[in-house]
């Protein structure tokens, strides 16, 4: 079976599948907004699960990503994915790390049983990746994830809270 890509405009802590996926901060302790929206949607029981995170690892490096309960959200699980503030001094490593915050998300949903996963458009907001360049990197990550195991996920969402992010999507994703 093919992977069904799609982009919605919406509120990602609404979104019916298995896992959605948090642009979080490296304290894992919820922030604004993407982050604080799924903490305060999901309750405690996020909170929780990230507080263990935190005292065995000390919080999550960008890039890379861990897997909590979605407490009281639609979803199993959330990834909470830690993506890099925008340095235009640091092009292509910006470009590796937003790629990595993706790609480490689908083998985390993957490695759980997950089917389908939702991404917000991480590093957009007040890490200031340039939008455009931001959603290149996403597509193509998720293509070449998507190369290696074809038919680990049913679906994967890119849900765009706002209409610049989604008309940037529907024009890098062909629907079926």
């Amino acid at each position: 079976m093919k992977t069904k890509l799609k982009t919605i405009q919406g509120d990602i802590t609404k979104v019916n599948v298995d896992v959605i996926v948090n642009a979080a901060n490296s304290s894992l302790l919820g922030g604004g907004g993407v982050d604080g929206a799924i903490h305060r949607a999901g309750g405690k029981a996020i909170l929780d699960d990230c507080m263990k995170i935190w005292a065995r690892q000390g919080g999550c490096k960008t890039g890379e990503a861990v897997i909590t309960t979605a407490g009281k959200l639609p979803a199993k699980y959330v990834v909470h994915t830690v993506g890099p503030v925008w340095n235009s001094a640091k092009k292509d490593e910006m470009d590796q790390l937003l790629s990595n915050c993706y790609l480490n998300s689908l083998n985390l949903a993957v490695e759980n049983q997950a089917i389908s996963i939702a991404f917000p458009n991480i590093s957009t907001g007040i890490y200031r990746f340039p939008k455009t360049r931001a959603a290149e990197v996403a597509v193509s990550a998720v293509n070449s994830f998507l190369e290696t195991n074809p038919e680990s996920l049913n679906e994967i969402l890119f849900v765009c809270y706002d209409m610049e992010n989604f008309q940037l999507y529907r024009q890098l994703i062909v629907e079926d």
